[in-house]
């Protein structure tokens, strides 16, 4: 039988400020049916989960089924969470604890409330996997309440009195990975200079000198042009004497 989500308090890092709204109140727009309209979406959610996404990582299909009405927006923010390219770039390079902070960042617009939170979400991916997790916190009221199906998720910045600007946005805190992911990339890299030496001995000079087999093959092509350049001269010789 599966575990149900832990319960964990709800915490602030400024427990005086009460309110959450959006950043910039009434720039998320709801879905239309002017193309002009489903583009900017487009645009604004993969910034929102990619944080920028290169022409290669683009779904041009999933794209079109938005722009078509087939899916909705929250449609399209799943799969681009469950796409290969988030895969790759975060999930399998972070653990379940980062992975929390990373999606609950982008997909419900706030940080982490805490620890407990933390640990409650990283439960959930490690018995049911990313896909229960990602779906729900799609499915949460959180998310249905701020966003709904129409909406780009976004971060809720708490308003600050004093303060005209809010926080930077959450998938700009996040590095796409962390110092452990970094160190494990390190320590698989060859260390010693005898290790660099012989993977490169094949295809590269060591040590000012060439490789093994390519200095037999110069060699012997040495010998031959010089044997072949000594038999002309040779024969020339003997051709200037003869006449």
């Amino acid at each position: 039988m599966s575990l149900p989500l832990l319960d964990y308090p709800l915490s602030t890092q400024n427990n005086r400020v009460a309110n959450i709204t959006s950043r910039a109140e009434g720039f998320n727009q709801v879905v239309n049916q002017s193309t002009s309209s489903r583009d900017l979406l487009i645009e604004k959610a993969y910034r929102q989960i990619y944080f920028h996404a290169m022409k290669h990582d683009r779904d041009t299909c999933l794209e079109s089924q938005f722009r078509a009405g087939s899916i909705t927006m929250r449609d399209f923010v799943r799969q681009l969470l469950l796409s290969e390219r988030f895969q790759q770039s975060y999930y399998q390079c972070n653990s379940n604890y980062r992975m929390v902070d990373q999606v609950i960042g982008r997909v419900l617009g706030r940080s982490v409330h805490n620890d407990g939170e933390r640990r409650a979400w990283s439960i959930v991916i490690g018995e049911k996997g990313f896909t229960a997790f990602v779906d729900a916190l799609l499915e949460s009221d959180e998310y249905m309440n701020n966003f709904g199906y129409d909406r780009v998720p976004e971060q809720r910045a708490r308003v600050l009195p004093g303060q005209p600007t809010g926080e930077i946005p959450i998938y700009q805190q996040f590095p796409r990975y962390g110092a452990d992911w970094r160190d494990s990339l390190q320590d698989r890299a060859p260390s010693d200079q005898s290790q660099w030496q012989q993977l490169q001995a094949s295809s590269t000079w060591v040590n000012g000198q060439p490789p093994a087999l390519a200095l037999k093959i110069w060699l012997g092509i040495a010998a031959v042009g010089a044997f072949e350049l000594g038999r002309v001269i040779l024969v020339i010789a003997v051709s200037m004497l003869r006449t």
